[in-house]
């Protein structure tokens, strides 16, 4: 390359700069923080996510992210990771400090040397203080490219085993590494340039650890969400825990282990076991209820299997006994002049006021009452209800079950009397982390599965899924997450076999995703952890098994 070569950079206004090759991102900031006052984090560079010291080699176009943007909002998720990681060994090296899982707008850690009362006040003071004191600092994260006999040797003399197995099953020639002071770990996805920008979040005790609760920014400026206790999931999420130390499969290299010893279909049928308990155990306390319900409501975010889960627990209930019978939400769509508008110009099928809930709660009430409804069909190529002849009669004692994204939100079901109902909301719950300071993301594990059910029923591309998941994301944040907390019973449907079995499916259609399309940035990100895991054959996955819904060759298909 001559001296005189120069690359064309486009910047989100239209504006380009020439400038040499070589130069980084941090170079063409117009300053420090944004107009809007908030700091700059890290750039997405021809739709990859990339730090602000990464050399720029291209013709590009470059955006600059801040917390207002949700990559930047995940740059700062990983570094505040980073950085609590590195607080904690500053001041108890000899405690194992591990980041589980998000709960709420935050994540929750736990501590191997925690008091069965759960983390003392006095060293929750300390972890804030020291880490508002490095964070005041404004430390360098260096980002480093070692070698692989290098890292390894590092990663054993810091005693960081959990990292170093996940070493076992691959052999790039290099290592990327981060570095703050004498502490380092393994680059998983991009950090911040420095701690300096990390100065908004908060410590939470809570059950055996904290929760370190992240900001959002609003047209206000920077604000936490009200933190709310959720027992259920941390219950589900203990459990599971404890399920995966009886597996011997805790992490990404425990389940590779697995896989290379060809253990894999033993484990399935273990995991294919527990969830039919504890499907069991959720019909069990239906039909032991001193007041039986009239109707099981089920909500859960998208690809959480509420289909399989619903057609399963129907089964479970007619063993204990009780007849059940399914009533699709869906049907009961507002035609489509009716819908609610987006804001758009177009319209927002996510909205409860999409359902026709007067319709919806006649129908529930005449059922209860024994009478016979006509059930409608909803036509969504014409966006209309149609009444084809279906009616609907409750025998005695037969039980409703309701599934769909509003089923617990109180309105859905507004006249009908609480103690009728019993509610469960379903999610995909993995326990399973990268290594004890980097987590799996549960949003992502949903978002592979329906990236490949996508394509093996709509014929949908990984990039057409893509595009539309934000959307997605919002709806939930806005129709199911706030529900929770109104759940009888939850219900976890992770596997912790399924990333070896999905990345089997879903890593050619994301390959198909290339750097001119915006979503490239998920897809890389995605590749990403999948490179990290050994596949597996889908061969031992039972037809029974939620999973299959999303894989194809479902029994309930």
């Amino acid at each position: 390359m001559s001296p005189s070569h120069t690359i064309q950079i486009t910047l989100p206004d239209g504006q380009v700069h020439s400038c040499g090759p070589q130069t980084t991102v941090a170079e063409l900031l117009p300053g420090r923080s944004a107009p809007n006052g908030l700091p700059y984090l890290a750039a997405l560079v021809n739709n990859d996510i990339c730090s602000l010291s990464f050399p720029l080699q291209v013709n590009s176009a470059v955006q600059f992210l801040t917390l207002a943007d949700p990559h930047g909002e995940y740059v700062y998720r990983r570094s505040l990771s980073f950085l609590i990681a590195k607080a904690v060994r500053d001041l108890v090296p000899e405690c194992e400090f591990a980041v589980e899982h998000s709960i709420g707008d935050g994540y929750y850690c736990t501590f191997s040397q925690c008091a069965p009362g759960g983390l003392s006040g006095e060293l929750l003071q300390r972890i804030d203080g020291h880490l508002r004191e490095l964070v005041r600092r404004d430390i360098a994260l260096v980002r480093r490219k070692i070698g692989f006999v290098e890292a390894c040797q590092m990663l054993e003399g810091a005693r960081q085993t959990d990292k170093l197995n996940l070493l076992r099953y691959r052999n790039p020639p290099r290592i990327v590494m981060f570095c703050c002071e004498e502490f380092s770990d393994i680059g998983y996805g991009v950090l911040t340039q420095s701690t300096g920008v990390l100065n908004h979040f908060k410590l939470l005790p809570y059950a055996q650890g904290l929760v370190l609760l992240f900001p959002q920014w609003c047209a206000g400026g920077v604000k936490f969400a009200p933190f709310f206790k959720q027992p259920h999931l941390q219950k589900i999420f203990v459990e599971h825990k404890q399920w995966g130390r009886n597996l011997d499969i805790t992490c990404i290299a425990d389940l590779n282990q697995t896989v290379a010893e060809q253990r894999l279909p033993s484990v399935i049928h273990l995991c294919e076991v527990l969830q039919e308990k504890k499907l069991g155990q959720i019909a069990d306390h239906i039909a032991s209820a001193k007041t039986r319900p009239k109707f099981v409501l089920i909500a859960g975010p998208s690809s959480s299997g509420k289909t399989t889960f619903s057609k399963r627990l129907e089964i479970h209930l007619r063993v204990n006994g009780l007849k059940a019978v399914r009533l699709e939400v869906d049907n009961y769509f507002k035609n489509r002049d009716h819908t609610p508008s987006d804001g758009n110009g177009g319209h927002d099928f996510e909205h409860i006021d999409a359902v026709d809930l007067e319709m919806f709660n006649a129908h529930l009430l005449a059922l209860e009452a024994g009478e016979e409804v006509a059930i409608p069909t909803f036509n969504f190529a014409q966006g209309l209800k149609e009444f084809r002849g279906n009616r609907l009669k409750l025998a005695n004692g037969q039980i409703v079950i309701l599934e769909g994204i509003h089923c617990l939100n109180p309105r859905l079901t507004q006249h009908v009397a609480e103690a009728h109902k019993f509610k469960i909301y379903i999610s995909a719950l993995t326990q399973l982390t990268l290594d004890n300071n980097n987590r799996i993301s549960t949003t992502d594990l949903r978002l592979l599965r329906r990236i490949v059910r996508d394509h093996r029923s709509r014929g949908s591309s990984a990039l057409h899924t893509l595009q539309m998941w934000r959307s997605v994301r919002r709806g939930e944040q806005q129709w199911i997450f706030p529900y929770q907390k109104e759940a009888d019973a939850a219900f976890n449907s992770a596997f912790d076999y399924e990333p070896a079995v999905l990345k089997t499916y879903a890593r050619p259609l994301l390959s198909e995703v290339k750097p001119s399309d915006p979503e490239y940035v998920d897809a890389r990100r995605l590749l990403g952890f999948l490179e990290l895991v050994n596949s597996a054959s889908a061969e031992a996955v039972p037809p029974t098994s939620l999973l299959r819904e999303f894989i194809g060759g479902s029994a309930f298909e």
